[in-house]
C-alpha cells in the first residue's frame, strides 16, 4: 500500500511536529482543527523550527521551502477524506476522539488507514468505533517530535497486517524507530515514566524534598536530561493526570493512584509550559518554583 497524502488531526504541540516530520520527509500534509488561529499558528512554528535546522546545518533552504510547499491547512475535519493515512492528534479525550473519528469515518476513502497519537487510550476500543477496525492502530510519537527519535506503534486486536507494515514503512521514511507495543494501558513508554512523574508529585506533596531538590536529584543523580517534575510541565499536567488515570482504571492497580497534588494542580488551570504556571512559574525571565 502507498502512502503519500497524509491528514493531521489538531494542530498543538504534537500534531504541528508530526506535520512537519512527515512533510519533511515527502508527503503531502494535510492538517486540521477546529481553530483557523491554530492551523495559523501551527504553520508559523513549523517554519521557525524548519530554520533553526537550516541554521544548524540539517536541512537546506531548499528542502525546508519544499517542506512548506507541501503543508496544507483546513477547518473542515472531512476535507481529511481522500488522504491515504490520518493522524489523530487531539486533546488526550477519549468522547473527544471517538468524535472525530465518527465524523470523519462517512468521508474516508476505502484505503485510508486510521491512527491515533494516543499515549493512553485503548486502541481497541477507539478502533470499535470506526468501520475499519483492521485499518486502525495506534500511532505515538514523542514530543517533541522532529527530535524524538521513537515512534510506538500499537495494534488493536483486529488492526491487519498490511495496515501495520504500511505504518512501519511510513516510520522508517521518516527516519525513525518504531517500537511495537501490546494494546495495554500507556503502552510502554508511558507505563515506565507516567508512574515514575507521578511518584516525583508525591515525593513533594510529602514534603520528602522540594521542587528544585526532586529535578536536581534525578537530573544529577540518575543522569535525566529534565526533572521529573520539569518533564511534567514540559508534557502538561493534564496530560498527565489524564494518563494516570487511564492506568488506574484500566490496570485496577492502586499504585497508579494519580497524587491529590496533581490532581490539585489541574484544576487551579496550572497545566505547565502551556499555561505558564506548574511545578514552575514561567512568566518571568527563568522559571522558578512553585513550591
Amino acid at each position: 500500500m502507498t502512502i503519500e497524502r497524509v491528514g493531521i488531526v489538531g494542530a498543538g504541540q504534537m500534531g504541528n511536529g508530526i506535520a512537519h516530520v512527515f512533510s519533511l520527509a515527502g508527503y503531502e500534509v494535510v492538517m486540521t482543527d477546529v481553530s483557523t488561529e491554530a492551523l495559523d499558528r501551527a504553520v508559523a512554528l513549523i517554519e521557525r523550527n524548519l530554520d533553526r535546522q537550516v541554521s544548524k546545518g540539517a536541512v537546506s533552504e531548499a528542502e525546508k521551502s519544499a517542506a512548506m510547499g507541501r503543508i496544507s491547512t483546513t477547518p473542515t475535519l472531512t476535507d481529511l477524506g481522500p488522504c491515504d493515512l490520518i493522524i489523530e492528534a487531539a486533546t488526550e479525550r477519549e468522547a473527544v476522539k471517538t468524535a472525530i473519528f465518527e465524523e470523519l469515518v462517512p468521508h474516508l476513502a476505502p484505503h485510508t488507514i486510521l491512527t491515533s497519537n494516543t499515549s493512553s487510550i485503548s486502541i481497541t476500543r477507539l478502533a470499535s468505533r470506526t468501520d475499519r477496525p483492521e485499518k486502525f492502530m495506534g500511532f505515538h510519537f514523542m514530543n517533541p517530535v522532529p527530535v524524538m527519535q521513537l515512534v510506538e506503534l500499537i495494534r488493536g486486536i483486529a488492526t491487519d497486517e498490511e495496515t501495520f507494515r504500511a505504518c512501519f514503512d511510513v516510520v522508517d521514511r521518516l527516519g525513525k524507530t518504531a517500537a511495537t507495543s501490546e494494546d495495554f494501558p500507556a503502552f510502554i513508554v508511558n507505563r515506565i515514566l507516567m508512574p515514575m512523574i507521578n511518584e516525583a508529585v508525591y515525593t513533594l506533596y510529602e514534603g520528602v524534598g522540594s521542587v528544585s531538590s526532586i529535578d536536581t536529584s534525578l537530573k544529577l543523580g540518575a543522569n535525566h536530561p529534565m526533572g521529573p517534575l520539569e518533564l511534567a510541565d514540559f508534557i502538561g499536567l493534564d496530560t498527565c493526570l489524564a494518563i494516570m488515570n487511564v492506568l488506574h482504571d484500566g490496570l485496577a492497580d492502586t499504585k497508579y493512584r494519580p497524587c491529590p497534588l496533581l490532581t490539585k494542580y489541574v484544576e487551579a488551570g496550572w497545566l505547565g509550559r502551556k499555561t505558564k504556571r506548574g511545578f514552575y512559574d514561567y512568566r518571568g525571565e527563568t522559571p522558578v518554583p512553585t513550591r
